[in-house]
């Protein structure tokens, strides 16, 4: 058997990417909203406000992924659905549609995998200053604990923040992402520990509120790739994987240490007082303690990764790609052993059972003449992707699960509409799904367990 028993093959989505409805039943403003607002920011004007009309055709996709055999479904709660303000006042109709998501996926055998924030803070707590508010940790421990209450009973996996390095790097240091800021360094780093300390909140709140459930965070970045199997050369692209970079790198938000250590290991790695000194955020003992509370699972969004080796004095060389070198849509790279040595290095350095939170491609993907979606493309990418991981797998690495990168189509950020990334293609226009050739692969491999792989 290439993966365990029970192993978790899902799907997964975002709230402000698929829900729509954005100005229904009581929902607030967040900050991506406000973003496709401004002119040139995003792939021809699109915006989130229609999305795949999921609030509305929630019970349609769920029977979709029934029909497709998913076992788990990753969703993200939209903050401001809840909290319309951001603190204070709960938006019951927002309440009501998650637990009827909830109830939908429960009935139908799909176990929920409930993340707390996907990038859509909402507007008034981004008006206080968002994550530069050191008060931003209490609002998200508010936040946490109303979605402990409502659905700590039915959902026994919950998953803090999505991608912590695109919320500071994207969203505050590039400017390229909502809200669009391009802070100092010394703020970048100051945002960065408040959403950790926020972090470290909602662990609190579920911890003190549920009984059972499992907990972790799903972050992202590159994988560094040794250049060969040889001990020195997986050394190098271990130790480039968990490097800080200098702050005069536009990557230096990028480290999957700066985050993952004082969440895991209770303290950020020696090397950040050092080079960062000159921009440290003010730090206190009890912040780590919060930053550090015990996770249950590790998640980790893996898309693609580079080769890393180093010269006679000790500097990082990143080889040249080779010319043609295969790319998706989106223009990244495709490289399939970064689903093993992420999870492998990962693993090493901080013991969690892990779980690949997303994966996957954006495609040309067209409706043919015959009605169908043929995308042997994207399946000839998930069938490398998932060799590599079941390699990962039978080496012992605790693996407890999969989740596709995406369901459906969707609205992927400042790209619009214009990238496909689902297993289900979505006509805009009408509403329509139809289940591209990649669904209906998926589902043999879930029904055997990757056995056909």
């Amino acid at each position: 058997m290439k993966f365990k028993e029970n192993f978790a093959w899902g799907v997964a989505t975002a709230s402000y990417q698929i829900e729509g409805a954005y100005n229904e039943d009581g929902r607030g403003a967040d900050i991506w909203g406000n973003y496709c607002s401004i002119k040139d920011k995003i792939f021809e004007g699109h915006t989130g406000e229609v999305a795949c009309d999921h609030y509305h055709r929630y019970k349609e996709d769920v029977a979709m992924m029934k029909k497709m055999g998913i076992k788990a479904y990753r969703f993200s709660v939209a903050w401001a659905r809840i909290f319309p303000e951001g603190t204070g006042k709960i938006n019951p109709k927002g309440v009501e549609f998650y637990h009827n998501l909830i109830d939908e996926l429960i009935a139908n055998d799909i176990e929920p995998y409930l993340t707390i924030f996907h990038w859509d803070l909402p507007l008034s707590l981004a008006d206080k200053g968002g994550w530069l508010n050191d008060d931003i940790s209490k609002w998200f421990g508010e936040y946490t604990r109303l979605l402990a209450k409502e659905y700590g009973i039915k959902v026994k996996h919950f998953i803090t923040i999505n991608e912590p390095q695109c919320v500071i790097g994207l969203g505050l240091q590039q400017g390229i992402h909502a809200p669009g800021e391009k802070l100092s360094p010394r703020d970048v780093l100051r945002a960065t520990h408040n959403l950790l300390r926020a972090h470290g909140e909602a662990v609190k709140e579920l911890r003190d509120a549920c009984q059972d459930v499992e907990i972790g965070i799903a972050p992202t970045a590159g994988v560094a790739i040794p250049v060969s199997e040889k001990e020195k050369d997986v050394e190098v692209a271990r130790k480039r994987y968990f490097d800080l970079l200098p702050l005069d790198k536009d990557g230096y938000v990028w480290s999957v240490s700066l985050f993952l250590d004082p969440i895991i290991l209770g303290d950020y790695p020696s090397k950040y007082y050092e080079i960062y000194k000159d921009a440290l955020p003010n730090i206190a003992e009890e912040d780590l303690a919060m930053i550090s509370q015990p996770l249950d699972f590790l998640g980790q969004n893996i898309y693609n990764g580079f080769e890393v080796t180093e010269d006679e004095n000790g500097e990082y060389v990143y080889p040249k790609r080779k010319v043609g070198y295969p790319h998706t849509d989106i223009e990244w790279p495709i490289t399939p052993e970064a689903l093993y040595w992420g999870p492998k290095f990962l693993y090493e350095r901080y013991h969690l059972p892990f779980y690949i939170t997303e994966n996957g491609l954006a495609c040309h993907d067209v409706v043919s003449l015959d009605g169908e979606v043929h995308d042997p493309n994207r399946i000839d990418f998930y069938h490398r992707y998932l060799l590599e991981y079941s390699r990962a797998s039978q080496e012992g690495i605790d693996i407890r699960g999969y989740f596709a990168w995406s369901l459906m189509d969707n609205f992927e950020w400042c790209e619009g509409y214009s990238r496909r990334f689902g297993l289900v293609h979505v006509d805009y226009e009408t509403q329509k799904r139809t289940m591209k050739d990649s669904a209906f692969w998926y589902k043999k491999v879930i029904e055997t367990n990757g056995e056909c792989l």
